[in-house]
């Protein structure tokens, strides 16, 4: 369709990029290096940010980073996830059978995450990505589990993930304290600005092979930073994303492939309309 139109070899936009071609942002770099920090430690990080700013690509770069033979990654992501339910999706990653009652399980992901930490002598990694729909209980659990040798050694290292409300509504109230306290790192994914917005566009313009960087205007590109920025409005733009990357890739995309906005967007070829 429109990637021979542009003599492109790959797709740009989508959510299934390469992780080596992935725009890489200051902040994003910044909070890549921390997670890291903190799976190399058993530390305690939170993760927020905007819808489409970045939180599933900051994840898929770190999850992609991590070596297997000395990290293990425990990825958990459900909306209606209850204490048993987590311990279970656990051992399942794990590859093993889930004892019956609750107290059992919860002592079978203690013993196994134990092994894997003393005798595998890997670093256990636990993302939970979407937190901010768990209730109380859940994520108290998560503080039990970072409790071993009498509160002394933070078995593993835990990761939430989740949109700003997941500190703003959750984890700043009081009745969260003792989850906030045990928190080592909160990294924040702020916007785009529009030099980050232009070398955003030209990775992904580099990754599809088009010989042709300039597609995209200096008018067009303060478009998409400026519509990106609007995560909270729906306009023309939002209903017109055909591929469903993060929102700034949206917006670039559908001014490339649809050319609805040639008062915006000059594209610098010459076309006709059939």
């Amino acid at each position: 369709m429109y990637e021979s139109w542009f003599g492109m070899e790959n797709t740009p936009f989508t959510k299934g990029l390469p992780t080596q071609s992935l725009y890489e942002s200051p902040a994003m770099a910044n909070a890549f290096g921390r997670l890291t920090y903190a799976a190399n430690h058993n530390l305690f990080a939170v993760v927020t940010a905007d819808a489409g700013c970045g939180k599933s690509t900051l994840i898929r770069r770190f999850a992609a980073s991590l070596q297997k033979d000395t990290h293990l990654l425990l990825y958990l992501s459900d909306s209606q996830l209850t204490p048993r339910m987590l311990y279970m999706e656990m051992l399942d990653q794990l590859g093993l059978e889930p004892k019956h009652n609750r107290g059992e399980v919860k002592r079978q992901v203690q013993r196994e995450l134990d092994t894997i930490r003393n005798v595998k002598g890997k670093k256990i990694v636990c993302v939970l990505d979407e937190a901010h729909l768990l209730e109380k209980d859940t994520l108290e659990e998560f503080r039990f589990l970072l409790n071993a040798s009498y509160d002394s050694v933070n078995p593993m290292s835990l990761i939430l993930v989740g949109p700003t409300e997941l500190w703003d509504e959750k984890l700043r109230l009081q009745r969260y304290a003792a989850i906030r306290q045990r928190i080592n790192i909160y990294c924040v994914l702020p916007h785009l600005d529009r030099a980050e917005t232009a070398q955003y566009i030209s990775a992904h313009m580099k990754y599809s092979g088009c010989g042709q960087l300039d597609t995209f205007t200096d008018k067009a590109i303060d478009e998409v930073c400026a519509k990106s920025r609007k995560s909270s409005e729906r306009t023309a733009y939002e209903d017109m994303v055909i591929l469903s990357g993060d929102r700034c890739c949206g917006f670039a995309l559908n001014m490339l492939v649809l050319r609805r906005f040639d008062a915006i967007i000059e594209i610098r070829y010459s076309y006709s309309y059939h």
